[in-house]
């Protein structure tokens, strides 16, 4: 079976339509469509089925998704190794993060990256971490953040390293009730007004657990994805919002930690498993990782 089809079939998988897999491939849907038909005919099996206007994996088409995982996998290992042997960090590497991330982490890791012969091509992409593996079709790295209590594992098509843990702060305009306070219980904040985001992404998953665990319900009333937003609501008295510790604030308001629950949210680069040894990448996330133990010194919660 040709490996080009088959990866076809991979990004079928994860995108799930021949329109989206075409895109990511620089290809017509038409030309997509006869390489399934083709990989169709070299397996002897029925590998798709029509569901309404969409096509979707037979039971053996989701098995040799499988196996093409296992040979995507272990070309990319084998490309590694290649590049391994030529010991030369020299390349360019796209990298992905979600906004506040790219804020934090961009520039210094440009900077020091195309110091050892790197150039690193970055994106803020604002959607949820769960996204990442359709988000590495794409780019060689990917920076994500989710709750702190999400641990669902990566599975082994992909490695996860982690970068840092960063408590989420509420902030509240100067006029607030408890802005003079040190730190605040979430049940104080029962009757306020709550900036939060679009569901599916770290802040939102963060005050449902919240919610989950304490039985307050915060209520939110904007959803705004944009930290800086946030902020502008927050200081003309909008509502309340969690913020991230490290996240540079504009306007003067107050940040308070929540003292009865830890509240923080976790940050990782997540890659292709194999694409780890390869030298640009290798160093890329050597970077990543110093530029994150600067931001992320020992904090008191």
């Amino acid at each position: 079976m040709d490996v080009h089809r088959l990866r076809m079939l991979r990004e079928l998988a994860d995108h799930g339509t021949v329109a989206a897999v075409a895109d990511v491939l620089s290809m017509t849907p038409s030309a997509v469509s006869q390489q399934l038909k083709v990989l169709t005919r070299e397996a002897g099996v029925p590998l798709l089925e029509p569901v309404g206007r969409r096509l979707r994996l037979t039971d053996a088409g989701r098995v040799l998704v499988d196996h093409a995982d296992a040979v995507l996998g272990a070309l990319d290992r084998a490309a590694a190794e290649m590049a391994a042997y030529r010991s030369t960090e020299r390349g360019q590497v796209s990298v992905s993060f979600f906004p506040s991330g790219a804020a934090m982490l961009l520039a210094p890791l440009i900077i020091r990256a195309r110091a050892r012969g790197v150039d690193v091509i970055g994106r803020d992409i604002d959607v949820p971490a769960s996204q990442a593996a359709q988000q590495l079709t794409e780019f060689d790295i990917v920076v994500v953040h989710r709750d702190d209590r999400d641990t669902a594992d990566w599975g082994p098509r992909f490695t996860a390293t982690h970068l840092l843990r960063e408590p989420l702060d509420v902030v509240m305009s100067a006029g607030h009730r408890l802005a003079g306070r040190d730190r605040v219980r979430l049940a104080e904040l029962a009757d306020d007004r709550w900036i939060g985001v679009q569901g599916g992404l770290m802040v939102d998953d963060v005050l449902n657990s919240l919610a989950l665990l304490t039985g307050v319900q915060p209520r939110i009333t904007q959803r705004v994805n944009d930290f800086r937003v946030a902020e502008e609501l927050v200081h003309a008295g909008l509502g309340i919002a969690l913020m991230p510790r490290f996240v540079l604030l504009n306007r003067s308001l107050v940040r308070l930690p929540i003292s009865d629950i830890t509240v923080a949210r976790r940050v990782e680069a997540v890659t292709r498993a194999g694409a780890v040894a390869r030298p640009a990448v290798g160093a890329v996330l050597d970077e990543l990782g110093t530029i994150a133990a600067g931001i992320a010194q020992p904090i008191s919660e």
